[in-house]
């Protein structure tokens, strides 16, 4: 694919998503507790200092000890 083509089906996706998201109301509620994006954003951040964690845990450990 061309760069041009390229540019032509990342406008369209982008006005395609915009098309379908939910106009805001404009109404301001209090908040309750964290919404479940939050809650899934720290979800992945712990996934992923657990991989990196256990990945240098491994590579470390591989290594013979230094004299």
């Amino acid at each position: 694919m061309r760069f041009a083509d390229r540019k032509i089906f990342l406008i369209g996706a982008f006005g395609a998503t915009q098309a379908f998201a939910a106009p805001h109301s404009g109404v301001a509620t209090p908040r309750t507790g964290p919404a479940l994006s939050d809650i899934a954003l720290f979800v992945v951040a712990a996934i992923g200092v657990f991989l990196v964690r256990r990945a240098l845990r491994k590579r470390l450990l591989k290594r013979p000890p230094k004299d």
